[in-house]
């Protein structure tokens, strides 16, 4: 447990804030929480930072509650692995999920942390974590498919000060960065983090000299205690008391062949309080797809939730956290043991929100959503340069991609979307101007997104050429099981992924791999998956459905899953689209499924190669 070290011990007044100050304190911090991230991307390097945003700030109160943050982490649980003291000018760093309680979730994310002094007191803490594009190990980008242990997925850092009393330890980091492919990009991005946690840290002095530190500090008070009875009524509203409820999704594959994983969710509320119960859930995977989820950021998840859909402009925090119990158990999917692999921890964390989805909305369709693009598959490209005038030098291209979000209560899933709303593409000309390939396809693929009164969203097809040899790699999921539809509407389509050869040939492959060489003139199709239609698909206006073939995000065939009946340019028969709407509602059941999840799992499974070209996973167990 972390010594903290304070010139000024007396504890501060709490006083009253008036509504005005609360107000302006409130949207300061927002307004830091944005400041940490522009600091950020106008100083990194790597494009996975600089240009998608794979980020996440967080500002704390005095004992590390998160007041603000996009993504949040636990900095009590990494104070409680850091056995040292902590003091003015001190940063503190670490890479290591087991040490720090799942407060980061693979050795990637590089996790700074930092105290904010004034008069001699703690009144906060700053802290981000970052996706570096390479940490060393056995692969180019840190992430290999085969990965049974973290001791194969690159350096591992413990929690140690990187900065003692403003001072840089140069040693500890010139041995870290002797460890990973790209250094100059690592200390960029590194650099980049440790400011702005510093940055955030001069906002909160300010607001200290500003308003005092009394009047600062019970302000986050008030803030914590507003989300606190805000999700005391929710809960309240959405749950019956003793009602217990249930859900249920899958991780396609583990990367070694075992696969699916089964994700189960149960919620209980009792009096003020629900309990989270992941029990039940799949063994830890043998690969590295194990989510190792912080008891914290569940709750986190969960208030995003409930709190976001019912007042999108209040600031949430860690306040409501005492209403939430979570269970757990040691040796899941959700909690592996030491040393399981965690690099491709990804489709876990996206799945959270498919179960988080299809559990609130079995009470209130108003938070029910289908399924989505809940991941953010990776796609790798590295080597050397075999001629001109970069002969001989290193390569390496970490990105994320995107998919079809769901179809939601209040409309259509966006197409080719990422599942985090800060992360944005990297730009083709970015890609073209700094890596040796081409990007012959960016685009939609009609049909990808499950029907439905509201359409889920279609997903991409990134078609990418490579102009010299090396190696790719991919992780992704939803190429075994379906993205589920809601209230009658039909799930999405499944992912693919193959390259065409120069030499004329095709090759499938899974959705995680990697070192899978390339030459000059390979084209690799990266086609990621739909997400589920919401309502029912015969209600839908026969006009968008015509409007949406038109811009090609539907085809004429595909129109018919609404009962719209057109000509390729999107020219509706009204007269044929009311015989065939009339014709599907009388063949079907009168009342609708709530979630319609794709055919039967074991369906799937036996005809997982004819419709796959991929074996079928063999059944995980418990070790």
């Amino acid at each position: 447990m972390a010594q903290i070290i304070q010139s000024t011990t007396e504890p501060l007044a709490r006083v009253d804030v008036d509504p005005v100050t609360l107000d302006l304190i409130e949207n300061a911090l927002r307004n830091a929480r944005y400041e940490m991230d522009e600091v950020l991307f106008r100083t990194a390097l790597s494009p996975g930072i600089r240009e998608q945003h794979d980020e996440f700030p967080l500002i704390g109160d005095p004992d590390g509650k998160m007041m603000v943050g996009q993504f949040g982490l636990s900095i009590p649980s990494f104070l409680e692995g850091f056995h040292d003291t902590v003091e003015e000018g001190d940063v503190l760093l670490t890479s290591d999920p087991y040490s720090c309680d799942a407060a980061i979730s693979h050795a990637n994310d590089w996790l700074v942390v930092m105290p904010i002094y004034h008069a001699g007191r703690v009144v906060g803490w700053s802290a981000m974590f970052g996706h570096m594009s390479d940490v060393g190990g056995k692969t180019p980008s840190s992430m290999p498919t085969d990965a049974r242990t973290i001791f194969e997925e690159g350096v591992v850092i413990p929690p140690f000060k990187l900065y003692r009393k403003g001072v840089l330890q140069e040693d500890p980091l010139r041995i870290i960065l002797n460890q990973v492919r790209q250094p100059e990009w690592n200390r960029a991005d590194l650099n980049g983090i440790v400011a702005a946690c510093r940055t955030a840290g001069r906002r909160i002095q300010e607001l200290c000299d500003r308003f005092g530190p009394e009047t600062y500090v019970s302000a986050l008070d008030a803030l914590l205690e507003r989300n606190y009875q805000a999700m005391k009524t929710l809960l309240g509203l959405v749950f019956t008391d003793g009602q217990r409820i249930e859900f249920s999704d899958y991780i396609c594959d583990d990367g070694v062949g075992f696969g699916p994983y089964e994700l189960k969710l149960a919620l209980t509320r009792t009096g003020d309080k629900v309990h989270l119960d992941f029990s039940g859930s799949s063994p830890q995977a043998q690969g590295p797809i194990n989510y190792y989820l912080n008891e914290n950021l569940a709750r986190m998840f969960f208030g995003i939730y409930m709190i976001t859909v019912a007042d999108p402009q209040i600031l949430w925090n860690d306040g409501f956290y005492p209403l939430i119990d979570v269970t757990i158990e040691d040796g899941s999917f959700w909690k592996p043991k030491y040393p399981a692999a965690l690099n491709a921890r990804n489709h876990g964390i996206g799945r959270v929100f498919d179960l988080f989805g299809g559990l609130l909305g079995q009470t209130n369709p108003s938070l029910l959503n289908a399924a989505g693009f809940s991941s953010s598959p990776h796609f790798m490209y590295s080597g050397t340069y075999s001629g001109g005038d970069r002969k001989g030098e290193w390569f390496q291209l970490y990105s994320i991609g995107f998919g079809g979000i769901p179809g939601r209560p209040i409309g259509d899933g966006p197409d080719g979307h990422s599942l985090w709303p800060s992360f944005v593409n990297i730009p083709c000309e970015y890609l073209e101007s700094y890596y040796p390939m081409r990007i012959e396809r960016w685009e939609t693929v009609p049909d990808t997104g499950g029907a439905g009164l509201h359409r889920g969203g279609n997903g991409v097809d990134v078609t990418y050429r490579f102009l010299e040899p090396g190696t790719v790699a991919i992780h992704d999921d939803r190429w075994l099981t379906y993205p589920w539809g809601v209230n009658g509407g039909t799930p999405g389509a499944r992912g693919r992924k193959w390259l065409e050869r120069a030499d004329g040939t095709t090759e499938v492959l899974p959705s995680k791999v990697h070192d899978v060489p390339v030459k000059p003139g390979d084209v690799l199709h990266f086609v990621t998956w739909g997400g589920g239609g919401w309502g029912d698909p015969l209600a839908r206006d026969p006009e968008l459905v015509g409007l949406e073939v038109r811009r090609g995000l539907v085809t004429f065939e595909g129109a018919r899953r609404y009962g719209v009946v057109c000509d390729a340019d999107g020219a509706v028969d009204a007269t044929a689209t009311s015989d065939l709407r009339e014709q599907l509602a009388a063949d079907r059941p009168a009342e609708l499924a709530v979630f319609d999840m794709g055919p039967p799992l074991e369906g799937i499974l036996e005809r997982c190669l004819e419709e796959t070209g991929l074996p079928a996973p063999q059944a995980p167990t418990w070790a």
